[in-house]
């Protein structure tokens, strides 16, 4: 996750925002689809709550639940 933020650190604010909000929808929205369908569903929408999670306060809060839970 620290090589996505270095990565996107180097943007523009609306580029990075942008980019961030495209990609962990399409990613959560992948996910849902996969819960009803053959494929991974868990560990994408895990992995669209992570990169949403760096822009998104609501969707860090999932993630630290979501952590605590595997602990």
């Amino acid at each position: 996750m620290e090589k996505i933020k270095s990565i996107l650190s180097k943007l523009p604010h609306p580029v990075r925002w942008v980019l961030t909000m495209v990609v962990g929808f399409v990613l959560l929205i992948l996910g849902l689809i996969m819960m009803v369908t053959p494929g991974p569903g868990i560990l994408f929408i895990f992995f669209g709550l992570s990169i949403l999670a760096l822009e998104i306060e609501w969707a860090r809060e999932l993630n630290k639940q979501g952590m605590q839970g595997l602990e």
